[in-house]
């Protein structure tokens, strides 16, 4: 039995190899007038799908980076031993039920790629691997998927000799290989194995291909290699099952020779007790790490500063030449370079470098075996330093980012029996690492979802169709992945499956953006982001994407107002003065949820907190983003504003997300509340009301129900009482401020508060929740007075939603004591 130990070593788990992509022709623009996706985009949108493949004699693929000049640089899982070090270079003559076993693996890996529409066309002995308890692994197996079957690269793709001949006669850009491409490969291997020698080992390019193409006259191909070979002799001893083996992989005619999944029940199999073979079990210590998930722990080594660049730097895969030695010494006019030279990096190099793991090792050396495996209650809390440090150096941090995706990985696995746990984690921070599950999880989704996005048809051409196809190029094109035609393509379905799915909805520009996040994080689950998105609209958008959707947009802006009001009234007055209202500059704003205004990096940091607030809180991010331009805003007349918001500026998201989360922290609810929002009941003294109402209000609308919870809490609030002062004796709000006014008194723009004990009180609580009262029939009185309060830059004012009558129902009237 193994067993851990943090004092292990840690031998290198990762292979990176790198390749150039094919650069386009002269031609810049596509037929629709859009640029040409570089090739390096194209392979990087497709490679994606490598990530999802899951099978045991399959190496994982961890990640692809794109750089300048169409680099591709891969990095996926690695083991030093191979058949071609097994066989010390076919020198040996191995056991046959060894080679049986190995075989067997190889068919099982290869029929799984062929389900998933994959075909590995680089199968050769260095990439047929072996980890330490003899378990094949196949390398390699992406590339001719992952390049378009060769389309987007300049070399060709596989070792000559295992290539299969109709490769080498067929035009590579109409014929596409198929699964018995790789049963020929796979034949020429066994076969080497088998006989303890390799073929052709000593022959040029040219003469390959010339020996290759004669195969074509051979009636017995096996045969004739094996003699070729000088192992005829062994050969013909071999049971004539294996023979039969052979002979139905390295068969000229593609048409007679078999798949690799008929070949996996061939007859060979069942003869042999190869399954009883033991595997090489390693019983050394082994590092903890090794026990996480391997893509967790690349992450972290990229966190501890594990550079992919500078390991390939170090072996010289990576040279940087001089501009001026790539300059062609012609260009016509069409656009056609000529006299430039051919570059030696852009043919494909077959080294793979490992990555050291000391680097991580290294760095997390002082932990506990009990870190790496502890009780969810058990986990270790993070210390106040690291807790108060910035959101951006706490993602960059490796031992924090260890201990939260330990954490998490827990969490997410028992979802949703410790969902209060998630949301009380996710308050702190939301590991990058897992904010695609997390984001899920916290719009509640679950159940089927792939099934219910598989059944909707998002194949029919829609009348909303040329739209979409005109906005996806242009969303988010910055990141290499969304600028992909594969993300193009996810993007589309999902944008058609929830608008088939939501016939009340129609398409608004915008909606895309909306999209954009759900599919890039969730890049290979597009049910996943489908479901996403659904339940984000729902929460945050309920309405927005109506045919006619006026009102609720209308309401989202006046709410934004009135909470500019609330929280700074000499902003509100400065804004009122010059006419600038929400309605200028903050439709992208609730329309896409701030995806059309920030980059994505910011939008995962922002969302990250508003996925975890109610359905107001976008109104919270406009008004921290408002407060971060304050100064500026309330230097600009109306013409400078919307020169401010056509070109918005710097935003600090990590202060805009403190800010908000503040705002929310210490608004009632009700301030905020909207008719149109997505709720599952509303309360009879809630403020439901319609735009007409609301726009004729400087201020917002206090409930019933908020007022009784500010009296519970710690939260200052003075209720102001209007009324005159007969009818404040006979009942008011036990602790109210009785100031009686008249609505005619407004009509004077000097008028003015008569100094009184009762204006010195409303001095003194100034900063606290001011709740102005009054009859319910004096509608027009408490509005004027609210207004009157702002204007001398009281904040926090608002009113009391059904008057002074909706006390009467919770006993909540007294007789009053003057001053």
């Amino acid at each position: 039995m193994t067993c851990n130990c943090v004092d292990a070593p840690v031998p290198p788990l990762f292979g990176v190899q790198t390749l150039f992509a094919a650069q386009h022709t002269s031609e810049s623009c596509g037929a629709n007038g859009l640029p040409l996706t570089p090739n390096s985009i194209t392979i990087l949108g497709n490679a994606q799908k490598l990530k999802t493949l899951n099978h045991p004699n399959l190496v994982s693929h961890l990640d692809f980076i794109r750089k300048q000049h169409g680099r591709i640089i891969l990095v996926s899982q690695y083991f030093n031993r191979s058949l071609w070090t097994e066989s010390k270079n076919f020198s040996l003559l191995i056991p046959l039920e060894k080679v049986l076993s190995w075989t067997h693996k190889v068919l099982s890996a290869l029929t799984y790629l062929n389900n998933n529409g994959l075909v590995h066309r680089f199968l050769t002995p260095q990439y047929i691997l072996l980890d330490e308890e003899d378990n094949v692994k196949l390398f390699n197996y992406g590339i001719y998927y992952m390049t378009n079957s060769g389309k987007n690269i300049t070399f060709p793709i596989g070792k000559l000799k295992y290539t299969a001949p109709e490769v080498l006669v067929l035009d590579r850009a109409s014929n596409k290989s198929g699964p018995k491409t790789d049963s020929w490969s796979l034949g020429i291997i066994v076969l080497e194995l088998l006989l303890g020698a390799q073929l052709w080992p000593t022959l040029k390019l040219s003469q390959i291909i010339r020996k290759i193409l004669s195969l074509t006259h051979c009636t017995d191909v096996v045969m004739r290699l094996a003699r070729e070979m000088g192992r005829l002799t062994i050969y013909q001893s071999l049971p004539t099952e294996l023979k039969d083996f052979l002979s139905k992989c390295i068969c000229m005619d593609a048409t007679k020779r078999m798949c690799p999944k008929e070949l996996y029940d061939h007859k060979i199999f069942s003869l042999y007790e190869y399954s009883k073979i033991l595997s090489n079990k390693c019983y050394s210590c082994k590092h903890p790490l090794r026990q996480m998930k391997l893509n967790q722990v690349y992450y972290l080594w990229k966190l501890a500063g594990g550079d992919v660049e500078w390991a390939l730097k170090k072996k010289g895969l990576l040279r940087n030449e001089s501009s001026i030695l790539l300059l062609p010494r012609l260009i016509i006019l069409e656009g056609t370079l000529y006299g430039n030279t051919r570059n030696q990096s852009c043919l494909l190099d077959l080294q793979i470098i490992e990555l050291s793991l000391d680097l991580l090792v290294n760095r997390l050396q002082h932990l506990k075996i009990t870190d790496y495996d502890p009780l969810i209650d058990q986990i270790k809390e993070c210390d106040d330093t690291t807790d108060k440090l910035p959101l951006v150096i706490r993602e960059k941090d490796t031992e924090y980012q260890f201990h939260r995706i330990v954490l998490f990985d827990r969490l997410l696995s028992s979802f949703p029996f410790k969902l209060d746990k998630l949301i009380t984690e996710a308050k702190k921070d939301i590991p990058p690492y897992f904010r695609g599950e997390i984001w899920a999880c916290l719009l509640n989704v679950c159940g089927d979802t792939e099934n219910t996005y598989l059944s909707i048809d998002k194949e029919t051409a829609g009348v909303t169709d040329r739209q979409i196809e005109v906005d996806i190029p242009r969303c988010h094109q910055y990141n290499d992945l969304l600028s992909s035609s594969v993300a193009h393509k996810k993007l589309k379905r999902v944008l058609k499956a929830w608008l088939v799915s939501h016939p009340e909805y129609v398409y608004w520009q915008g909606l895309d953006s909306l999209c954009a996040p759900f599919v890039y994080l969730n890049f290979c689950k597009e049910h996943v982001a489908y479901a996403c998105l659904t339940a984000f609209v729902k929460k945050y958008l309920n309405d927005v994407f109506l045919r006619d959707n006026s009102a609720v947009i209308r309401e989202y802006l006046i709410k934004l107002f009135h909470l500019i009001a609330f929280h700074d009234p000499q902003l509100a007055n400065h804004l009122d003065d010059k006419g600038f209202i929400p309605d200028l500059f903050a439709i992208p704003w609730f329309l896409t949820m701030f995806s059309h205004v920030f980059p994505m990096h910011k939008i995962f940091h922002l969302w990250d907190k508003l996925l975890l607030g109610d359905s107001s809180y976008p109104l919270f991010v406009g008004l921290s983003i408002l407060t971060q331009l304050r100064s500026t805003l309330l230097n600009s007349g109306f013409n400078e504003c919307i020169l401010l918001f056509s070109d918005l500026p710097e935003v600090d998201i990590e202060k805009c997300v403190f800010e908000s989360s503040k705002f929310s922290d210490v608004t009632p609810r009700s301030i905020t509340f909207r008719k149109h929002e997505f709720r599952t009941e509303t309360r009879e003294h809630d403020p439901c009301l319609i735009y007409e109402i609301l726009q004729n209000e400087f201020s917002p609308r206090i409930s019933v129900y908020d007022l009784q919870e500010l009296k519970k809490s710690s939260h200052k609030f003075l209720v102001v009482d209007s009324r005159a002062q007969e009818c404040y004796i006979e009942k008011s709000i036990p602790g109210s401020l009785n100031i009686p006014v008249k609505e005619e008194d407004f009509a004077d723009e000097n008028f003015d508060l008569e100094p009184s004990p009762e204006l010195s009180a409303l001095v003194n609580n100034r900063g606290s929740v001011l709740i102005v009262v009054d009859n319910d029939n004096e509608l027009n009185k408490v509005n004027k007075f609210c207004r009157f309060l702002v204007k001398k830059e009281y904040p926090k004012v608002c009113s009391l939603h059904g008057g002074i009558e909706v006390l009467e129902t919770f006993n909540i009237l007294v007789p009053a004591i003057l001053f």
